[in-house]
């Protein structure tokens, strides 16, 4: 069998936003305006949460974490888009690649986990006024946040192990401004079956299913 000549990547290039060069400095500003705020709100309410006792609630618990999520999945490519507009380097490392692209996939899915978590507090809270404190006790609370981290973890962490078995070919330019899985995938010069497969089976755990209980 022909062996097939693949060059080891130590680096991708992030094509990036498509813009002209005098858009660059009013993008810039306009990208770094907002994930500033995203950072900020999303900050403020952890600390309100934190400070205030009687926002010691399920509710609440579950937004604050909601709002960690958002702060750290704005955090995964905006600095890194904004480093690259200001540096004009739009190179990042393979390891850096992967590390991306795990921490992406986990506090998205995280969100979607999450956002069930509070479907079923207030779907408790409107339907079953008089037994909301028993049922949607503290420990139910804390299991139902860390199921959502277990979950999430595993299968970010499951898919980033599937792409780190691939090989790459001399093609290392990525049409996006971060490491997106499917952008990665048509890079790989290896059979990507099980990755594909993997993306449809886990994809419907972490899009259909909570959709549908959120329904």
């Amino acid at each position: 069998m022909e062996r097939i000549n693949t060059t080891a990547i130590s680096e991708f290039l992030l094509q990036g936003l498509p813009l002209e060069p005098d858009q660059q400095g009013l993008v810039y500003a306009l990208f770094l305006a907002m994930y500033l705020t995203t950072v900020l709100g999303n900050l403020l309410i952890i600390i309100l949460i934190r400070l205030d006792s009687h926002l010691h609630t399920p509710m609440y618990l579950l937004l604050s974490n909601l709002s960690f999520s958002d702060l750290c999945f704005s955090s995964v490519t905006v600095p890194k888009l904004l480093k690259n507009m200001q540096s004009q380097d739009p190179s990042i490392s393979y390891a850096g690649c992967l590390t991306q692209m795990y921490f992406f996939l986990l506090f998205a899915d995280l969100e979607s986990f999450l956002l069930v978590a509070m479907a079923y507090d207030r779907y408790v809270a409107i339907c079953f006024p008089l037994h909301y404190t028993t049922i949607m006790s503290p420990r139910l609370c804390l299991s139902l946040v860390v199921l959502s981290w277990v979950l999430t973890v595993f299968i970010s962490l499951l898919h980033t192990l599937l792409m780190a078995r691939l090989s790459f070919c001399a093609d290392n330019l990525i049409p996006h401004f971060f490491c997106d899985m499917s952008a990665l995938l048509k890079l790989a010069c290896s059979d990507i079956q099980i990755n594909e497969m993997a993306i449809f089976i886990l994809g419907g755990l972490v899009i259909i299913v909570p959709f549908l209980l959120i329904f």
